[in-house]
């Protein structure tokens, strides 16, 4: 099964859930606001993407961040950055067994279908 972790505000993750019911893949969903992400999940995340990556440098939620926020983020500073404004993750993210996909563009489709 696809664990699918987005926001529900968001236009690319309900597109993603469009999407994955049209190819008839079985999923779950959390929104990173209503259900909050496990800092354990935050981490495995960081680690194996990159902060530069999980973190939204274009969102709103980063824009309202303070100067000291938004400097010398290490791993440990984005987690907590994360766990703080859950808006902040880029989405939509998505679990297939150990392996991660991040965002919803053609090549990450291609990739969900040939994980699955």
């Amino acid at each position: 099964m696809i664990k699918m972790t987005g926001l529900k505000s968001c236009d690319t993750c309900r597109k993603a859930q469009k999407w994955l019911k049209e190819n008839e893949l079985e999923f779950s969903y959390r929104d990173v606001k209503a259900d909050g992400v496990p800092v354990q999940d935050l981490e495995k995340y960081v680690a194996e993407l990159g902060w530069e990556k999980v973190i939204n440098k274009a969102s709103k939620t980063w824009r309202e961040l303070n100067d000291d926020q938004k400097s010398d983020i290490d791993a440990s500073k984005a987690v907590a950055l994360l766990q703080d404004n859950p808006s902040l993750m880029k989405r939509p993210l998505f679990e297939i067994g150990d392996k991660l996909v991040l965002g919803f563009r053609d090549a990450q489709k291609e990739e969900i279908l040939s994980l699955k």
